[in-house]
Formats: structure tokens, C-alpha cells, sequence
């Protein structure tokens, strides 16, 4: 199988393991991956202040890098989801490509299939389920729709997967870190509180490290820890997947 992989910017820029990670974890279960180098930005940034004009360009961009693929794939439940949800809202050429965007875990068991990890991994780990993975694309069910009707989310079905690897809870399964993009920096100190208590939570049941499919949700936690000299780490769930080693507890440090 052929797909292309879409590397956020953020990744690419700060965390270029996590596009590694990717790679390697498609390559092992059977995938050709292509990362296309004339890809840019999927415009999120834009589409949320409203500046519709300015994205189309990005959207026409992504329709000519991505439209000859079967499959794109996304280690970012946030991108995944701008490029799945906006087509329609830039009334550009992006519908065509955009449809076919899967974050990395929902391509990993939807499309692949995957029923067994390839690597083992002896930590307690806790995952933090991103609102736009859980609330956009609908990759699970959030606690607010009811408690008793929750579907595993793809992340968590491939943790469970792992040997060794022992899944903590938190007490507030799928609560937001409070990153939400630019919403970190117009509301800093809300932001930060509850960064804080989703920290707070994960401390308490016991976590060693901290995954997700959403790096900018680790990157915010990951700044709070290291600030707050937290006895947990971050990782991507890629790199989870892939048996990479964690920093160093209390570290706090982001992947890559």
C-alpha cells in the first residue's frame, strides 16, 4: 500500500521524530510511505480566526501535493481534522484529497487493521484524548455524550496492544489540556489552570509518561511540566508504538 504522510508544522519544526516515528511504524506493518516535499501548512491557523481568503491558497497547495494519493495520513488529530472539516468552508479544490486525510491511529485500525504491537514498552502510561480527534474526526466518544455509550478510541485500542505497557486512567478520561492553538496565548492563565489540572490528574494515577496523537497537546503539558519540575514525560503515540525511549523523569521534556 501507498500512502502519503502529511507532516503538521509544528512536527516539522520542533518535533521531526514524531514524522520519523511515523514512518517507521507505517513501514513496519507493510506501508510505502511517500512525504511529499512541496506540502505546506493545512491552514488551520487560518480557517479558526476566519481568514478564509488567506487559506485558500493552502488548500488549492494541498489538492495538487495530496490529490494523486489513495491515502493520506496525519500523526496529528488536530491537522486531520482541519483538513476533513474546512474544504467545505474554503469553497476551494481541497474537497478531493482532503476526504481521503486519516490520522495516523484511525488509519493504523480502520484501514490496516492492526491487532498486534510490534514492539514492547514497560511503562505506565496515560492517554491524553485530544478534543479534536475525540470531538472533531469522532474517533471515540466523549464523556459528555454519556459515560455508559463510550467507543474506544484507535489510540486506545493500539496501546492496549502493547506488551508491557500498562494503561493508567485518569480520573477525567477525555478533559482538555487547554492548549486549543491560539486560544493559549489570548487566554494564558486559563490555559495554564487547566493544563495544570489535567497534569495533576495524570500525576495522581500514576503515569510515568504522557502520550497522544496530538503533539500540540504535548507540547503545552510538556511545557507545564518542565516548569513545574513534574515527574512525568511526553511522548507521541507514535513513538510509543515504536519503542522509543522516554527523557529522563521529571525531565518534562517534549519528543525530539
Amino acid at each position: 500500500m501507498r500512502v502519503a504522510l502529511f507532516i503538521p508544522c509544528y512536527v516539522d519544526q520542533l518535533y521531526p521524530d514524531v514524522g520519523l516515528a511515523s514512518v517507521e511504524l507505517l513501514e513496519a506493518h507493510g506501508v510505502q510511505v511517500e512525504v511529499p516535499a512541496q506540502q505546506t501548512c493545512c491552514g488551520q491557523v487560518l480557517t479558526n480566526r476566519g481568514a478564509l481568503q488567506a487559506a485558500r491558497p493552502l488548500a488549492a497547495n494541498f489538492e495538487l501535493t495530496f490529490g494523486a494519493y489513495e491515502y493520506v495520513v496525519c500523526p496529528s488529530g488536530s491537522c486531520a481534522a482541519a483538513l476533513r472539516r474546512h474544504p467545505h468552508d474554503l469553497a476551494g479544490p481541497a474537497h478531493g484529497a482532503a476526504s481521503r486525510v486519516f490520522e495516523l491511529c484511525q488509519f493504523l485500525v480502520e484501514v490496516l487493521k492492526v491487532e498486534r504491537s510490534l514492539v514492547a514498552f514497560p511503562q505506565r502510561v496515560v492517554l491524553h484524548e485530544s478534543c479534536h480527534a475525540l470531538r472533531e474526526l469522532g474517533l471515540g466518544r466523549p464523556s459528555e455524550l454519556g459515560a455508559n455509550e463510550r467507543a474506544e478510541s484507535p489510540a486506545r485500542r493500539l496501546l492496549r496492544q502493547v506488551p508491557e505497557l500498562q494503561l493508567v486512567e485518569p480520573a477525567r478520561r477525555d478533559e482538555c489540556c487547554g492548549f486549543g492553538g491560539s486560544f493559549s496565548v489570548a487566554e494564558p492563565e486559563i490555559s495554564t489552570r487547566m493544563g495544570s489540572d489535567r497534569i495533576d490528574d495524570f500525576v495522581q494515577a500514576g503515569a510515568e509518561i504522557v502520550t497522544s496523537a496530538d503533539m500540540s497537546c504535548l507540547m503545552h503539558l510538556s511545557g507545564l511540566m518542565r516548569r513545574q519540575g513534574r515527574s512525568c514525560s511526553v511522548l507521541h503515540i507514535s513513538q510509543v508504538l515504536v519503542g522509543r525511549s522516554a527523557p529522563l523523569a521529571g525531565a518534562g521534556r517534549g519528543p525530539g
